[in-house]
């Protein structure tokens, strides 16, 4: 089976039909664990001006529009994501440009938060990425992100089923993983905890938390998946802060 670079991935109608069937499912570990910190972390949008790294169907764009948000702007690299995410933002003070997260043209000071949820582990310099965010930050602006936890993007170990044990494998050597998802192959890159904490510091960043995706039982509904969930972390979050001028 053929991997596919992150940026085309959800570009094959397979891979986006399964997408848009599972996405926003209740159950779903984007809705269960990762949404909550995410929200936590962002903490009060009004009067924000946010950018949206790898925003997908920017279902959360109008999220953020709605708790009052003065403007939003996701950045999409799927082709097929940027047309749905451009018809849910209709009509609101909000866009998606069709553009990989590498290569947009940050303006400088524009944006008083920047956010990025489960699409950073596509990019291969995380570095790069975090000095571009700083730039364009306004004094003060944070940015908040989640990632695939590196004890899961170090390997890949499903078998092409469900699986009934994790192994955490080849932690230190960091880089490209081919890793099954959504009926496919993906290209995500794994880096250590240490690599995320050095690179947003190296790029002039105050981190203010580090998160995990800790499973809250009032979040499901379902027992036996909950108690799953509690095996294991599947994603990680960062807050970080650029200082007041």
């Amino acid at each position: 089976m053929t991997t596919i670079k992150g940026a085309g991935f959800f570009d094959h109608p397979e891979h986006f039909n399964i997408y848009r069937k599972g996405r926003h499912d209740p159950k779903s570990p984007n809705i269960t664990l990762e949404q909550p910190v995410i929200l936590e972390l962002i903490g009060d949008v009004t009067g924000l001006s946010v950018l949206d790294l790898g925003c997908g169907d920017a279902v959360f764009g109008v999220q953020l529009l709605e708790a009052g948000c003065r403007r939003y702007l996701g950045l999409e690299s799927s082709a097929n994501m940027a047309q749905l995410g451009a018809t849910n933002l209709h009509g609101l003070a909000g866009e998606v440009i069709h553009e990989t997260i590498e290569a947009w043209a940050y303006p400088s000071g524009a944006f008083d938060l920047a956010v990025s949820r489960l699409a950073l582990h596509y990019v291969e310099d995380f570095g790069r990425i975090c000095r571009l965010v700083f730039r364009t930050l306004r004094p003060g602006g944070r940015f908040v992100f989640s990632c695939v936890h590196p004890v899961i993007t170090s390997s890949d170990d499903s078998g092409g089923g469900r699986r009934k044990a994790w192994t955490v494998d080849r932690y230190f050597e960091t880089g490209p993983r081919s890793v099954q998802f959504m009926g496919g192959r993906v290209e995500q890159f794994h880096r250590t905890v240490e690599d995320f904490f050095s690179a947003l510091q190296r790029a002039g960043f105050t981190v203010d938390q580090l998160r995990e995706s800790h499973p809250r039982r009032e979040h499901f509904e379902d027992e036996q998946l909950y108690r799953r969930r509690m095996r294991i972390p599947l994603f990680i979050f960062f807050a970080a802060r650029k200082a007041q001028a």
